[in-house]
C-alpha cells in the first residue's frame, strides 16, 4: 500500500468501511501493537541495534508497575496528566491505589497543578510518587529564562527535585541539541535538580523522536498514541489499511526500544481529544478501557498518561490496569476506529512541509483539538495565535489542495484551517464537521 493509495478515497475505501460499520472486521485480521517485537531487516528499529527485551513488569497489590526504560524508575500502568489534576480528594484516591507517577507543568492551571502535586507529595513522600516537570520554549527564550522557569516550578512544586525534567511540546528537532538548552540542562544537572532528561512531543515526532534518540541524551519521551495509530497487518492477510492511514508511532516506539528510552503515551483517551463525546452504549461496552488496554498492549509503554476527573473515569481507567483486550473489545475499537477517522489528525505534520505558503496547518489543526474535544475556547485561541506567530492575523492559504494531496489519512486540511481562522477573533462557537 503505497502513499498514493492511502489518498485514493475510492470505492474500496467506501467498502471497506462499510464492512467495519457492519461488524465484519474479523476478515481484516489485525495485528495489534504488542503482539510481536518481530522486526523486518529494515525495520528503523533496528537501526540503532538489536530490540530490547520486553521490559520487567510487577504487581503490587491492584496495581501493575513497568520500568520506565533505562531509568529504571518502576511507574504505574495508569498515571495523572496534569492538565488538570484531578481534585485534591480524588487525587488522594488515587494514589491511594497505586498510582505514583504525575506529569506536570507550569503552565497547568496557571501554575496551581504544581502547588497541588507538592502538597501530595508532602502527604504520601517523596519515594512513592515520580514526577516529570516541565519547561516551555516560549516567547524569547534562553538558557537563563529556563533556568528561572524550572526554578519557578520548585518553588511551586515545594520540592529541591524532580525525578524528570522535560521540555514541553518539542516540535523543532533542532531544539533537542540547542546550546542554550543543553547548557541549562548541564546547569541544572549539577545543581542535583533532576536525574533524568526527558521531552513531550505533539506535533513533528517523526522528526523529533529520531533525533531525540540519535543524540542519546534523553532518556524518556512522551508521545501520542492512541487506537487510531494501528497500521499493521498480518503477513499473507490481503487487506486495504488506507482508512486507518499509516502513523508510524509503533515504529518510533520501537526505535525508542533500540536505546532502552523510556516511552510514556498521551491522548490515549482523546480520539480527537473527546473522552466525553461517547455513546452511552459505548461507554457501558468498555471502550475507554479498551482504549488503554490497546495502548499498554505495546510492551514499551511504559504507562498511560490519563485525566482522571470523576470516580467513573477513575474505575474506567484502573479498570484497564494488568488486562489484555478481548475479541470483542478489538472489534469494538477498529469500528470505532472506522467511524472517525477522518476526523482525527496525527499531527504529523506532513500537510506544513507541502504547503508553498507555510501556513501551520498542523499547529491550527492542534488548536481546534482544545476547542472542539477538551471545550477550552480560551486555550484553542492561545494555540491558534501561537501557530500563528506574533502580528500575524491569519494563515494566507492560497487554497491549492497542496496540505490534502500530502495528508496520509485523506482529511480535509482546508476545512479544519478555515474553521481555526475564527479562534483569532474568538468567535467560533460551533463545531462543524
Amino acid at each position: 500500500m503505497t502513499v498514493k493509495d492511502l489518498r485514493d478515497h475510492s470505492s474500496k475505501r467506501r467498502v471497506l468501511l462499510q464492512r467495519l460499520a457492519a461488524g465484519a472486521s474479523a476478515s481484516l485480521i489485525l495485528r495489534a501493537p504488542g503482539a510481536s517485537l518481530a522486526a523486518s531487516p529494515d525495520d528503523p528499529a533496528r537501526a540503532g541495534g538489536k530490540i530490547q527485551a520486553t521490559p520487567a513488569r510487577r504487581r503490587e497489590g491492584d496495581m501493575v508497575y513497568r520500568r520506565l526504560g533505562r531509568t529504571d524508575l518502576w511507574i504505574s500502568e495508569i498515571s495523572l496528566g496534569g492538565s488538570p489534576l484531578p481534585d485534591e480528594r480524588l487525587l488522594y484516591g488515587l494514589l491511594d491505589r497505586g498510582v505514583n507517577y504525575i506529569d506536570t507543568s507550569d503552565s497547568y492551571e496557571n501554575g496551581n497543578a504544581e502547588r497541588k502535586t507538592g502538597r501530595a507529595v508532602k502527604r504520601f513522600g517523596r519515594d512513592k510518587i515520580h514526577l516529570h516537570a516541565r519547561f516551555h520554549l516560549q516567547g524569547p527564550w534562553t538558557e537563563a529564562s529556563i533556568i528561572a522557569s524550572v526554578e519557578g516550578s520548585l518553588r511551586r512544586l515545594a520540592m529541591d527535585d524532580v525525578d524528570i525534567l522535560g521540555i514541553h511540546g518539542v516540535e523543532n528537532a533542532e531544539h533537542l541539541t540547542d546550546d542554550r538548552i543543553l547548557g541549562a540542562f548541564e546547569k541544572l544537572k549539577t545543581r542535583g535538580i533532576y536525574r533524568f532528561r526527558g521531552l513531550t512531543c505533539h506535533v513533528n515526532a517523526h522528526a523529533v523522536i529520531p533525533k531525540a534518540v540519535e543524540s542519546g541524551l534523553y532518556d524518556m519521551v512522551q508521545i501520542g498514541y492512541n487506537v487510531f495509530d494501528i497500521q499493521e497487518t498480518e503477513k499473507n492477510v490481503q487487506t486495504y489499511n488506507d482508512y486507518l492511514g499509516e502513523s508510524g508511532i509503533r515504529k518510533l516506539i520501537d526505535l525508542c526500544r533500540t536505546r532502552d528510552i523510556g516511552v510514556t503515551a498521551m491522548k490515549v483517551l482523546k480520539i480527537g481529544g473527546r473522552r466525553q463525546a461517547l455513546t452511552a452504549d459505548q461507554t457501558a461496552g468498555g471502550l475507554f478501557p479498551a482504549m488503554l488496554k490497546w495502548a499498554l498492549g505495546n510492551d514499551h509503554v511504559a504507562s498511560v498518561v490519563t485525566e482522571i476527573l470523576n470516580e467513573e473515569q477513575m474505575e474506567q481507567d484502573l479498570g484497564a490496569v494488568g488486562k489484555s483486550l478481548t475479541a470483542a473489545e478489538r472489534r469494538g475499537l477498529y469500528e470505532h476506529v472506522a467511524a472517525n477517522v477522518r476526523d482525527y489528525c496525527h499531527f504529523c505534520g506532513a500537510c506544513e512541509k507541502a504547503c508553498p505558503a507555510s501556513v501551520p496547518t498542523a499547529r491550527i489543526s492542534r488548536s481546534l483539538v482544545y476547542l472542539e474535544s477538551y471545550g477550552k475556547p480560551d486555550r484553542a485561541g492561545e494555540e491558534y495565535r501561537s501557530a500563528l506567530g506574533e502580528g500575524t492575523s491569519a494563515p494566507v492559504c492560497a487554497d491549492c489542495g497542496a496540505c490534502e494531496r500530502s495528508c496520509p489519512y485523506g482529511l480535509p486540511v482546508r476545512a479544519r484551517t478555515r474553521r481555526a481562522s475564527a479562534l483569532s477573533s474568538g468567535t467560533h462557537h460551533s463545531t462543524p464537521k
